[in-house]
């Protein structure tokens, strides 16, 4: 299952930057830029976690974190708050206030992801486990290793970041830049075609016999990891 991230955050620079890095990292993000956003769609999306600004327009991060704590849906969700205000003080009202955790700006989004993580994992176990699955396929990301229908998948290590990829968006098209972004990394030039043949060379090992093939080309759009359906 994918992570729902609920990022309420009114700088946008900041919201492009950490949409990146957190998509890169498998989570789904949804946007609130102020606090009354915020509070309905914590209600009607029901987020696994909620990074949440403490100055924001219209309502505070700390009346917004206080509002969540007292709705029955939201009481358990975690919440970590980012703000600008680094005395112990604040961290203390931030943490008074209902919240799970704290991070001062600027921060790195590598830590800011540690942190996500070590929450879920406390929060809801579940969401930080180590496999990725769909229908026969199973990736152990601990170990490093897949398996399909009982028998060993042997990939190389590209071929493990794009499959790894698409189990953490099932029945999403990706285009070739989007997987160039995703699996490469954007500030590495690799020619557009190169997707295409980690895509074979990534079917080659899943598919053996008569098993369906599960990733699914898009004409003029890219790929897909969903019911297998080729269309050429």
């Amino acid at each position: 299952m994918t992570p729902l991230i609920l990022l309420v955050e009114d700088e946008a620079a900041l919201v492009t930057l950490l949409r990146y890095n957190l998509e890169r990292e498998g989570f789904k993000l949804i946007e609130a830029r102020d606090g009354e956003e915020a509070l309905v769609l914590a209600k009607e999306e029901k987020p696994d976690l909620i990074l949440l600004d403490w100055m924001l327009p219209l309502m505070s991060g700390l009346e917004v974190c206080r509002q969540l704590r007292r709705a029955p849906e939201n009481r358990d969700v975690p919440i970590i708050i980012l703000t600008a205000r680094g005395e112990e003080t604040d961290k203390i009202r931030g943490l008074d206030s209902g919240a799970d955790d704290y991070i001062t700006k600027p921060f790195s989004p590598a830590e800011l992801i540690a942190r996500i993580r070590a929450v879920m994992r406390r929060a809801q176990p579940a969401l930080s486990s180590e496999t990725l699955e769909f229908g026969d396929l199973i990736m152990d990301l601990a170990a490093h290793r897949v398996r399909r229908g009982g028998r060993h998948v042997h990939l190389g290590p590209t071929e493990f970041r794009l499959l790894r990829y698409l189990l953490q968006h099932p029945g999403r098209v990706f285009s070739r830049e989007q997987l160039l972004d995703a699996v490469w990394g954007r500030d590495v030039y690799v020619e557009p075609r190169t997707v295409d043949v980690h895509i074979r060379r990534l079917r080659k090992a899943l598919n053996d016999g008569d098993e369906a093939d599960l990733i699914r080309t898009v004409r003029s759009a890219g790929y897909a990891l969903d019911n297998g359906q080729l269309v050429e």
